[in-house]
């Protein structure tokens, strides 16, 4: 199988993510992973040994240093989060048999200069901070607990006398962030889950009621799920997995099975939510993820536990999916399976995963359609409302701008059904204002600030309607554009292609990089051997960049343009 890297941001993490050539086709679909539990545990710590031996070289070994013992990120700022994560990686190397680094004498010093780090890195009232945004922080405490806990339970299981230092000061760090949790604040949905899964942790290795009737306060305020299956957060490729492995872990530890339910509704979800290439659909988050590219493989765990737990078929095919696919991004999974060795078992067998469907997610206003090898997302409430993916061609989204009195911005305000088409409406007003009247004026000192315009009477008052029709057709999508009601308004359609993929049939955007106008016929994008074909073209004008519009998509964006009033049919596929 073809595979090819390219690299991704999510958060502030970037990492190389493989794309693979239609890895999720009906191929595999019904296919279970060619690894045995014990060959995937082996490939898991090559990988670990690789990134020990990486991770050694970031931590600050100057005895002068103040932070020494510390690892460092990218900037060269020492910081407890990546410190954490040591313990957990060096954790997993120490106590596998088949790491080259078992028992290994030369991680002890380092694992106790990295504990007496954490201490010294903890304020006294138990939190750590995030030197990018957060001080005294509660959550980024419960972010760091999970690793820590996970490198002290392993540590603890092989009572190796020779990380005794270490583990004593592990403790007396999750005892101080047991007590910060107890009182501390959040400002997201998620990390309220992160901190239940944080005291959950810590009770289980030190108990304490308190943090049980914290966790119990916290979740007496529901889990944030719709009815679809979706998070508050709609955080598809970062806290969704976050929220679902924090509440399973409260589940497993505090014994709330009732937990598992949203965990389950969201991987089954989350089924529908993936490209042809393997990609989650990140379009309609509500935090950084949003827009960015990346695969499901921080979904693994979940769908493994639940897989085990559950006896599901489907679960169990996308955890063989990513164990066989996937291996070296699921590789942080050594932990979880070396913790627990219930969820060492064989997976159940599996069965086809979702290639042929279309589901309506009301709760996100968003519509996913999948036939084999291609599919589309429809998305209200949201600039870009469509995106389409062929295996690995991707448009990755269509936006509509106009020059309506700077605020043009095309975002459907709902998204409804009508027979066989999907509808997209927006309405807009541009009006003008009057002088107030004298016996009205709230000020007489010429100060605008002080004349509020929502209070002065409107004229001339012009309306705009925008309007996007989609419907499914043999071979992908039919797309009719209107836009009506003020004349001579200039109207720009944006297609936004994947970097790197070869466009033809298109003309370039004198001093903008990446534009293109499809002035007429078809053009074409092609990745490899997969192809999009879509037109034809409209170019009544050259203005791409309109007053008003968002800045200029990422990659290969191709424009159709037109003045109002505007009636263009487009066809994808």
């Amino acid at each position: 199988m073809e595979r090819r890297l390219f690299l991704r941001q999510v958060g502030s993490t970037a990492c190389i993510l493989p794309l693979w050539t239609n890895p999720l086709s009906s191929n595999f679909s019904s296919a279970s992973s060619a690894n045995t539990t014990d060959e995937l545990l082996k490939k898991f710590v090559k990988n670990y040994d690789e990134y020990i031996s990486r991770i050694l070289k970031m931590q600050e070994n100057d005895p002068s240093h103040l932070w020494f013992g510390g690892v460092k990120n990218n900037y060269g700022i020492h910081n407890p989060q990546q410190t954490a994560g040591f313990f957990q990686t060096l954790g997993c190397g120490y106590v596998s048999e088949d790491s080259k680094y078992y028992h290994d004498e030369a991680l002890i010093q380092p694992l106790i200069r990295a504990s007496e780090y954490m201490l010294k890195a903890q304020h006294p009232d138990g939190t750590i901070d995030l030197h990018s945004t957060n001080f005294h922080s509660t959550p980024d405490t419960a972010f760091t607990v999970e690793p820590v806990s996970l490198g002290y339970t392993l540590l603890e299981q092989d009572a190796s006398t020779a990380t005794q230092p270490v583990r004593d000061n592990l403790k007396i760090y999750l005892e101080r962030a047991g007590k910060a949790l107890s009182v501390g604040g959040i400002h997201t949905p998620n990390h309220r889950w992160v901190v239940c899964m944080a005291l959950a942790r810590i009770h289980h290795l030190f108990p304490d009621p308190l943090y049980v009737e914290r966790a119990d306060e916290w979740l007496k305020e529901n889990i944030d799920i719709d009815e679809d299956g979706q998070y508050t957060e709609q955080s598809t490729l970062i806290y969704s997995p976050v929220v679902n492995k924090s509440l399973i872990t409260v589940a497993r530890l505090m014994d709330k099975p009732e937990l598992l339910e949203p965990v389950r509704k969201n991987l089954e979800m989350t089924l529908y939510y993936l490209h042809a290439n393997g990609e989650v659909v990140s379009e309609g988050s509500g935090r950084q993820d949003k827009y960015q590219r990346g695969t499901v493989e921080r979904y693994y765990y979940p769908y493994r536990y639940m897989a085990l737990h559950d006896q599901d078929s489907q679960f169990a095919a996308m955890a063989g999916y990513l164990e066989e696919y996937e291996t070296d991004a699921i590789s942080n999974a050594l932990a979880y399976l070396l913790e627990a060795p219930e969820l060492k078992k064989t997976l159940p067998q599996a069965s086809a995963l979702p290639t042929n469907y279309l589901k309506i997610f009301n709760g996100s206003d968003l519509v996913r359609i999948r036939r084999g090898e291609r599919d589309a997302t429809i998305l209200a409430k949201n600039p870009i409302f469509f995106t389409f993916f062929k295996n690995n061609a991707a448009l990755e989204g269509i936006r509509l701008a106009s020059a309506f009195f700077g605020k043009g911005q095309f975002e459907g305000e709902s998204l409804e059904r009508e027979g066989d088409e999907f509808v997209l409406r927006q309405w807009l007003e541009g009006p003008y204002y009057q002088p107030f009247a004298e016996d009205q004026l709230p000020t007489t000192d010429g100060d605008w600030e002080k004349l509020p315009r929502d209070e002065r009477t409107q004229s001339e008052v012009q309306k705009f309607l925008s309007e996007i029709r989609i419907r499914e057709t043999n071979t992908g999508f039919m797309l009719d554009i209107s836009v009506t009601g003020t004349d001579r308004v200039p109207v720009a359609l944006e297609m936004a292609f994947r970097k790197g993929s070869k466009l033809s049939g298109v003309t370039k955007v004198e001093d903008t990089e990446e534009a293109y106008l499809l002035e007429d016929g078809y053009a074409t994008l092609k990745e490899g051997d997969s192809e999009i074909r879509f037109g034809p073209g409209k170019a009544e004008h050259r203005w791409t960049q309109l007053r008003g519009a968002l800045p200029k998509l990422e990659g290969q964006c191709v424009y159709i343009t037109g003045i109002t009033p505007f009636e263009h049919q487009i066809e994808i596929s």
